[in-house]
């Protein structure tokens, strides 16, 4: 395995996108001589203090065990304290493990410390178990397929199964919280961006900072158009709030470290600045009196911004971002006026469709104007093709295929997800159709 930091200095003095910087190896490499990163999905970082190692994040459910593996041919001296970065499964699903550990190990039980938010995230995802299995399913799954993250939860008794695993924290705090453990400091700092309950550590005998998800070595996913409110401009001021304490070591839970000054002080700038330029477009937009839909066409970011290896948008993209600022400071009405009240999407297309000449019409032109790459267009047309006509075998497979065409083209995670699971859902229509038809039955 090549050094991870001489790997990450190359990326970013000579701003490669050749290289991996997202690897799920389960191997530990050693940062500093009490300092030490497991790469997982997501990752385990270990602090080694006189009195035992400080954890932060326990990877997934799935990964856990292999990561736990690699920590103790590092350091087999018992875990005293858990901190959990935030709430989400691929940092906290491993923690029942570090406890089980523990427990046969004959250690005391590692005190858990997390923002006082997390256990409400931990609330919701346990009323809500079957919205949140699905949309890993529909996020994930098709990348699933192809890695070696393990396996996403199916249904709702799967994702209770997952959470019945995790350890609630035994002590949160609101904005900042310093603990000493084995004579080593660190410093919790509270920062909202991806999520409400985020934590970042400074770490201030190694000049290191733990930054969670704050890096994430793809553009922020700060517009995830399938979860709860993002928070990009807080997301900013965190990142310009490590950089002030001169940090020469920065350590993300997914992707690689960064070390030496100026190239910490490099990503940090980069990133805050892409987010700001987003928010001050917007709000300016915002200001002038534009529409949501004016918003997401006129907000640019310059092709070098996204050029950068840590900033390219493969995960969550900036149109997303915009439409979660506009959430933020103007709710969910978009400034049309048609969509305040809007009709229902069957009626509305099953009326576009007659004035059109059919919903076979429609797909028609969805076809014509994804040929020509207009994916936009296309994907609107075939939506109400389908709305109108959702059984019409030419319809469901133009559905499918303008879908297809978008997964294509689709450079972020996130809508590639949804891209696929549309046009899955088409093909599977499609299938059952021809079934039906052939057993003499009915849709």
């Amino acid at each position: 395995m090549a050094g991870i930091l001489e790997l990450s200095a190359a990326v970013v003095d000579e701003q490669r996108t050749d290289l991996p910087v997202h690897r799920v190896t389960q191997e530990l490499s050693e940062l500093r001589e009490d300092l030490a990163l497991v790469e997982s999905f997501g990752h385990l970082v270990a602090l080694r203090t006189d009195d035992g190692l400080v954890v932060l994040d326990t990877s997934s459910r799935w990964s856990a065990p292999a990561v736990l593996e690699a920590l103790r041919r590092w350091d087999r001296g018992p875990v005293r304290t858990v901190v959990y970065t935030h709430g989400h499964l691929d940092h906290v699903g491993g923690s029942g493990l570090v406890l089980a550990e523990a427990e046969a190990a004959g250690h005391p039980r590692p005190t858990v410390v997390a923002h006082r938010q997390v256990p409400t995230r931990l609330a919701r995802y346990r009323t809500m178990p079957g919205w949140t299995a699905e949309v890993n399913r529909r996020q994930f799954g098709w990348l699933a397929e192809r890695s070696r993250i393990g396996e996403r939860p199916e249904g709702p008794e799967a994702m209770l199964a997952l959470l019945d695993g995790v350890a609630l924290p035994d002590r949160t705090y609101e904005d900042r919280l310093d603990l000493e453990v084995g004579g080593t400091p660190l410093a919790l700092h509270h920062g909202r961006g991806e999520t409400d309950d985020h934590t970042w550590v400074w770490l201030p005998e190694q000049r290191a900072v733990c930054c969670g998800d704050f890096v994430i070595w793809h553009f922020p996913n700060a517009g995830n158009p399938q979860k709860v409110q993002r928070y990009p401009d807080e997301w900013a001021a965190a990142l310009r709030a490590m950089d002030t304490l001169g940090p020469e070591l920065l350590v993300p839970a997914h992707g690689l470290p960064v070390a030496g000054r100026e190239r910490v002080h490099r990503v940090l700038d980069d990133i805050a600045s892409a987010l700001e330029t987003l928010v001050d477009q917007t709000r300016a937009l915002m200001e002038a009196g534009c529409r949501l839909d004016e918003v997401i066409r006129q907000v640019r970011l310059p092709e070098d911004t996204l050029a950068k290896p840590y900033l390219r948008p493969l995960y969550d993209e900036p149109e997303f971002v915009v439409r979660n600022l506009w959430r933020l400071y103007g709710g969910w009405w978009d400034g049309n006026p048609a969509h305040l009240h809007p009709p229902e999407e069957a009626a509305l297309a099953a009326t576009v469709a007659r004035l059109a000449g059919g919903p076979g019409v429609l797909a028609a032109e969805a076809r014509r104007l994804a040929g020509e790459g207009e994916l936009r267009l296309a994907g609107e047309l075939a939506e109400w093709a389908v709305l109108a006509d959702p059984d019409d075998p030419l319809v469901l497979a133009t559905r499918a295929e303008v879908a297809e065409a978008r997964f294509a083209a689709a450079t972020s995670l996130m809508a590639k997800g949804i891209y696929h699971d549309t046009a899955a859902w088409a093909r599977r229509r499609l299938e059952q159709g021809q079934a039906d038809r052939v057993g003499g039955g009915s849709t």
